[in-house]
């Protein structure tokens, strides 16, 4: 059950990402679009846990920690492709699992038995041959910093959201905590961003701006419900992995949105990547 809730916060997560996509092309403030896609999830998800009835227990406070590295994240992202090569940030993005995996190991004694560790090898080689670029050179690194801290602050997200069902913290209020987090993070940084910039964009773009995240957050809301189901059934690196197939459907997106014909490195890709999930479902 964990790997098909694992798969759906994948398309759930490439939809998010899609939209990311579409939405940087309209000029929009991306602190401010942000703000809204983390607040969208906060209502969302506190509407749902006054629904149920959730128990707003001490381990909800994890969701603070999740929504801090998911802030982090979600910024050194924007910084990194801002800065630096497109195609080296792409790598080191797709490489979470591979943290995931060596820390939930040392710190929980998780483990992959072989056939579980070479399905997870084959799917991230998927992936990473997905994000490879042509123009990658060990001789051009600019931004790889922000690649590496990306990497690791996805990786902690993924992390904290198995702890907090270890520690038995209701879904619900967890990740109300976390959009909450997340959105006052994004609100300081566009207020910043604001007296820089001193206020050049009406209230009207302003609305319309934070409005399209509330839209957007919608993906990222379900994306995460799915993803706590996930982590809280399945191996934690083998979660993450599944999780991180969401940049084929970003592909998908590209391919017949955009209109971007496939490269073929992306379907070479794309095949292992599937391989790897099959496997995945076989070994389990």
């Amino acid at each position: 059950m964990w790997l098909l809730f694992a798969l759906f916060a994948a398309l759930a997560f490439g939809i998010r990402g899609s939209l990311y996509h579409w939405t940087s092309t309209l000029g929009l403030n991306r602190n401010l679009m942000l703000c809204g896609v983390f607040a969208s999830g906060a209502i969302i998800n506190g509407i749902a846990a006054l629904w149920s009835g959730a128990e707003w227990n001490t381990a909800s406070l994890i969701g603070i920690q999740m929504g801090l590295f998911s802030f982090a994240a979600s910024a050194c992202m924007y910084q990194g492709f801002a800065v630096g090569k497109a195609s080296i940030i792409a790598i080191l993005t797709a490489l979470p699992p591979v943290v995931v995996v060596l820390v939930a190991y040392l710190i929980w004694g998780e483990k992959l038995h072989f056939m579980q560790f070479i399905a997870f090898i084959v799917l991230v080689c998927g992936i990473l041959v997905i994000r490879y670029s042509n123009d990658l050179s060990w001789k051009n690194l600019q931004g790889a910093q922000w690649g590496l801290l990306t990497m690791l602050f996805f990786a902690g997200n993924d992390l904290t959201t198995k702890w907090s069902t270890m520690e038995g913290a209701s879904m619900f209020p967890t990740l109300t905590t976390m959009f909450v987090t997340g959105a006052l993070c994004f609100t300081l940084l566009w207020m910043i961003d604001s007296r820089r910039n001193k206020g050049t964009q009406s209230k009207i773009g302003k609305r319309r701006t934070w409005g399209i995240g509330l839209a957007v957050g919608t993906s990222n809301a379900i994306g995460m419900i799915l993803s706590v189901q996930a982590f809280g059934m399945g191996v934690t690196g083998l979660v993450s992995a599944i999780i991180a197939m969401n940049v084929v459907v970003i592909l998908l997106y590209t391919r017949f949105v955009v209109k971007v014909p496939f490269a073929k490195t992306e379907l070479a890709g794309m095949g292992l990547a599937f391989v790897g999930v099959l496997m995945i479902h076989l070994f389990k």
